[in-house]
């Protein structure tokens, strides 16, 4: 029996200036995934890539290099290359329209004005991909959301965020090994308000 290929994609922007960014959540949420695991990422077309096998399943974690607003191109070249149903696909971004620490699942469903999920859902020709969309908050004045997502981590926010990756990490195998409906019922609660954030 061949083993089962996900890709798993972490939205971001390359560079040491984007790293600690919260449009680069889907970057870190991956790093940490490959620190975990011992495992590094290796420079190939369109992103860089890594390798994890896990009880028969094959997880390849891509960090596109196109930046953000052309992602859609590393997302088709890898489906392509792998040779994988868009369903064994599941994109993690950043979201400004759901609070700090708040996680969402979907399965499908709108770019929500996200340029990165935009772009793939043109390249890909469709919406109905799984997606996990990573709370980043919204404590910006009307036209300076760019300058947000730019903006790096608060210190106390970055504290949580391990937690945060450990949380979507699982949630993704549950995703591979169980299916999305238990995934998005592990993912899709309101955080816990213990935090002083």
């Amino acid at each position: 029996m061949s083993e089962k290929t996900y890709l798993v994609v972490g939205l971001g922007n390359i560079g040491a200036e984007y790293a600690t960014t919260r449009h680069n959540i889907g970057f870190i949420i991956l790093d940490a995934w490959a620190q975990a695991s011992n495992i590094s990422f290796t420079p190939d077309r369109y992103g860089d890539i890594a390798l994890i096998k896990d009880k028969g399943r094959k997880f390849y974690l891509l960090k596109p290099s196109t930046y953000m607003n052309l992602s859609g191109n590393a997302v088709r070249y890898w489906i392509q290359k792998l040779d994988i149903d868009i369903q064994s696909t599941i994109i993690i971004c950043d979201d400004v329209n759901l609070p700090f620490e708040t996680i969402r699942m979907r399965k499908a469903g709108s770019d929500g004005g996200h340029n990165g999920l935009k772009n793939i859902c043109d390249l890909l020709e469709t919406s109905s991909y799984p997606r996990i969309r990573v709370g980043v908050g919204h404590d910006y004045e009307q036209g300076r959301q760019i300058e947000y997502v730019l903006g790096s981590f608060s210190e106390e926010e970055c504290k949580v965020i391990p937690e945060i990756a450990k949380k979507i990490i699982e949630g993704v195998r549950t995703w591979a090994f169980v299916g999305a409906e238990k995934a998005m019922t592990s993912l899709n609660v309101k955080p816990k308000k213990d935090t002083n954030i």
